[in-house]
């Protein structure tokens, strides 16, 4: 009988064959990494308490690590260079109990984990790797554009703590948005000068790391969208569907600073998509303004008896300030704790 790849039937179990040792081959890889985290931990848990035992004091850390990378090389080869030791005795460091570290994130991952001092930031994007299934190098990108800064510098000393135990958790329109939103990835040097058709070009054609930003949910639905009131157009530039809150989300770019009647324009977009757009079964739409310039002020006073779905946040194109970031996040978690009247 001759089996070629022109006999469906054939070529069908040959698919099936295929799915299913990718699958196993995927299971296996990720129980070696499994295997790979816990057994790094037991290693740097024996190097630390070597220390603490006295035998070696923190003068003659270093030259342990050298003689432990030199001879444990001697003995098994590749993998025990002083830096992948020294990652090695952090990562233990940093999660002294073997329950306090996930088992399902990859020792690539924690790689880049140990790296961060503040444990309340560490823990926000260990539940982050989680929820969203980061990449390394999606874990990279957030942690240079200090996702967790950001959002915690726009909730109170309770928010913070919330974001760091459960991670961003999207339930109202408000968790999908911060300030500010950073787009380094479009590689645009200060000082710039952009057309807002330039800006949105740019963005959609780095759809993948713009989404990224954006946060998990979204799904893009057009650019430039149209809608048509009394005989006159007028253009949204992004219409996305979150599909964890069920509503679409409305995004205007403004290359300056923001004024007014950008604000009362982008709620009536909100109400045309509420009356017109939105289905019995979907949430109301939400409007996010991203501009380069903002008064909080005018934005305040501006919205004043609007939608709370109407959010005006900055965007900037370079890396935010980390150490003004951090700064801020102490100034909440120095806030005393707010007791409930009885």
């Amino acid at each position: 009988m001759d089996l070629t790849k022109t006999n469906n039937d054939y070529q069908a179990l040959l698919d099936t064959i295929s799915q299913v040792y990718h699958q196993g081959r995927n299971k296996a890889l990720k129980l070696v990494d499994t295997v790979l985290v816990q057994t790094n931990w037991q290693i740097g848990q024996h190097i630390v308490e070597f220390e603490q035992k006295g035998n070696l004091r923190a003068p003659y850390g270093k030259a342990l690590l050298e003689s432990l990378a030199h001879d444990l090389t001697l003995l098994h080869g590749k993998g025990f260079s002083r830096s992948n030791l020294n990652q090695i005795r952090l990562f233990y460091v940093r999660y002294p109990s073997f329950d306090a570290f996930s088992k399902n994130l990859s020792w690539s991952h924690y790689c880049e984990l140990v790296k961060i001092d503040l444990d309340l930031e560490r823990q926000f994007y260990e539940k982050q790797i989680e929820l969203e299934n980061w990449s390394v190098s999606e874990l990279k990108r957030q942690k240079n554009t200090a996702l967790f800064l950001r959002l915690a510098g726009s909730r109170d000393k309770e928010g913070v703590l919330k974001l760091a135990k459960y991670g961003r958790i999207i339930e109202m329109p408000e968790d999908i948005f911060h300030d500010p939103y950073v787009f380094e990835f479009l590689k645009i040097p200060e000082p710039y000068r952009l057309s807002e058709k330039k800006l949105e070009t740019l963005l959609l054609d780095n759809l993948q790391a713009f989404l990224l930003e954006l946060g998990k949910g979204f799904t893009f639905v057009g650019r430039q969208y149209r809608i048509t009131l009394d005989n006159e157009d007028y253009k949204i530039d992004l219409v996305f569907y979150h599909r964890f809150l069920r509503c679409f989300v409305l995004i205007d770019l403004k290359v300056n600073k923001i004024q007014h009647y950008d604000i009362g324009q982008m709620n009536m977009y909100l109400g045309y998509f509420a009356n017109e757009e939105t289905t019995t079964d979907e949430n109301p739409p939400i409007g996010i303004i991203l501009t380069r310039e903002k008064d909080d002020l005018l934005v305040k006073y501006a919205t004043y008896g609007m939608s709370s779905q109407l959010f005006v946040s900055k965007y900037q194109l370079y890396l935010p300030d980390i150490e003004e970031l951090r700064a801020q996040l102490e100034r909440i978690l120095s806030q005393p704790d707010v007791e409930e009247t009885p």
